[in-house]
């Protein structure tokens, strides 16, 4: 018995802890304005200047990197993790001469510190990119924040996201589809503002989605997931809209270089 209690006391020592985040919801979205709005300028490479960075998965130097470089955002999102420390933005650059849809997940220390930056940066040759028609479609939806009483968990969220990616690798998966539900892949989209509007239009088969990072926003109702796509671990992001345990919206980042 002294054996037993002795383990168990070293075990718990042993584990560790992980610390709670002690950012609110505003100060997390404060995180992602001032995101937004120094890519004008490429300043949030400096004030972030410490923070490990990476574009489509590679390292990249975050003084010389996209984030680096002035932008003109034409749309963008974001949502907000208050258990995570982290955000994800969604945002769309329409300039002809570069256009580009990227997202962005921003993982930050208990007490503010940035200390991870994650980009999807889709351009020309990547998976059905068209900026133009991203901004059209993304900036006609509502993402409205969802009433206190009727918002679902973090783990519904996350299993009806989990699901719909699942599907890709097992057709026997029991996907949450609700209707409406409209899909934004690259700059293609399957709804039509119809109340029948339907994500469930196929997905590839046999394709393993792995490696998943999590930002969810429960106020939303949203979870975004970064992942390898396939067994060639193209880089993707997916994020998706859940009311009431059910999908409404789906959007799509899929980095193939042209492949």
């Amino acid at each position: 018995m002294l054996l037993q209690s002795l383990i168990i006391v070293f075990t718990a020592i042993a584990r560790p802890t992980l610390a709670a985040c002690n950012l609110s919801y505003e100060a997390l979205q404060q995180v992602t304005r001032d995101y937004i709005s120094s890519q004008a300028t490429g300043a949030f490479a400096t004030t972030a200047s410490s923070a490990s960075y990476t574009e489509n998965f590679r390292t990249v130097n975050i003084r010389t990197g996209l984030l680096s470089k002035a932008l003109r955002v034409n749309h963008t999102r974001s949502i907000h993790d208050t258990t995570e420390c982290a955000t994800f933005t969604e945002y769309v650059v329409t300039d002809p001469s570069h256009p580009y849809v990227i997202g962005t997940q921003i993982r930050l220390t208990p007490d503010g510190q940035i200390t991870q930056i994650d980009s999807i940066v889709t351009d020309a040759g990547d998976w059905l990119f068209n900026a133009t028609g991203t901004q059209y479609y993304a900036s006609r939806e509502d993402w409205f924040v969802i009433p206190a009483e009727t918002r679902d968990t973090r783990a519904t969220i996350r299993a009806a996201g989990d699901a719909y990616l699942d599907l890709f690798n097992n057709p026997s998966v029991v996907v949450p589809w609700g209707t409406p539900c409209a899909r934004l892949e690259g700059g293609a989209y399957t709804g039509q503002g119809r109340p029948t509007d339907s994500c469930n239009v196929g997905v590839p088969s046999g394709v393993p989605l792995t490696n998943r990072r999590y930002v969810i926003d429960e106020r939303v109702g949203s979870v975004d997931v970064f992942l390898d796509f396939g067994n060639n671990q193209i880089p993707d992001t997916h994020e998706f809209r859940v009311e009431r345990g059910r999908l409404r919206f789906v959007h799509t980042m899929t980095a193939t270089g042209g492949a």
